[in-house]
């Protein structure tokens, strides 16, 4: 009897992952911005939405919007250049700028359909336009590169998998940490696609893009001695981005 029951968890257990496999086969399509073939379950109009509806309140845990006009303005002014003289003005996606008045987090982010903020922590250490082209283009590059939408996606799909070994053969906790450490992979994946895009952006629209070092160097001081191993992080280590910052410049610079 015991046996009937191990075997009907595992039937049950295959089933479920297969459910999974299938949907997340069905939900592969081609990036037509950056080429590569991703795992996405949602459109872009719900990006946008999910964006528009989240940026509110990810504004109010970094202590609302800068209260300086000039300094938004200046926020404005640089990413619509970027994106004005690049392919993200070819993209469905509804890009804003918002500078948070936070002056303790030194960070920048972007949420699914083209919301991009970056903190007064961040702006205040920046030296120079450039600079800022370079935090924005980074952006901009998570938004185009859909990587929230991917990131959902494949978060869906380890979980249907974890749920499937569970059931089956009490495995999920391996299954588990399998997803875990290719989301972390996939996640700095998207970090050094984003610094791609970003120096494209940046020659595109007449900035600097070696400013871009700049930034890496500012963040890699904040982290300080006591920085996230790579292994354990969504990041790269500042120091490759660095290197694959300046491959990038190269490839990019005699297009």
């Amino acid at each position: 009897m015991r046996g009937k029951n191990l075997k009907v968890r595992l039937l049950i257990g295959a089933a479920i992952a297969l459910f999974f496999v299938f949907k997340r086969c069905s939900q592969q399509e081609v990036n037509p911005y950056t080429g590569r073939t991703q795992t996405i379950s949602m459109t872009a109009d719900k990006e946008i939405a999910i964006g528009l509806q989240s940026a509110p309140q990810m504004a109010q845990q970094h202590g609302g919007l800068h209260s300086n006009n000039q300094y938004q303005a200046l926020v404005d002014n640089v990413g619509n250049k970027l994106v004005n003289n690049s392919i993200a003005k070819d993209t469905p996606y509804q890009y804003e700028f918002h500078l948070l008045a936070d002056p303790n987090t030194i960070n920048a982010f972007a949420l699914p359909g083209g919301q991009v903020f970056i903190t007064y922590a961040l702006f205040s250490k920046l030296e120079n336009e450039d600079q800022l082209a370079g935090v924005l283009g980074h952006e901009i590059g998570h938004v185009l590169g859909r990587h929230s939408a991917e990131r959902i996606a494949e978060s869906e799909y380890w979980q249907g998998l974890t749920t499937a070994g569970s059931v089956g053969a009490d495995m999920g906790g391996l299954i588990n940490n399998i997803g875990q450490n290719t989301l972390l992979t996939n996640g700095r994946d998207d970090e050094l696609e984003s610094d791609d895009l970003g120096v494209l952006f940046m020659l595109k629209a007449g900035y600097n893009p070696e400013e871009m070092i700049g930034v890496m160097e500012i963040l890699k001081a904040a982290a300080g001695p006591n920085r996230v191993p790579e292994f354990q992080s969504t990041h790269p280590d500042p120091d490759n981005r660095i290197e694959k910052i300046q491959e990038a410049i190269e490839k990019h610079k005699n297009q």
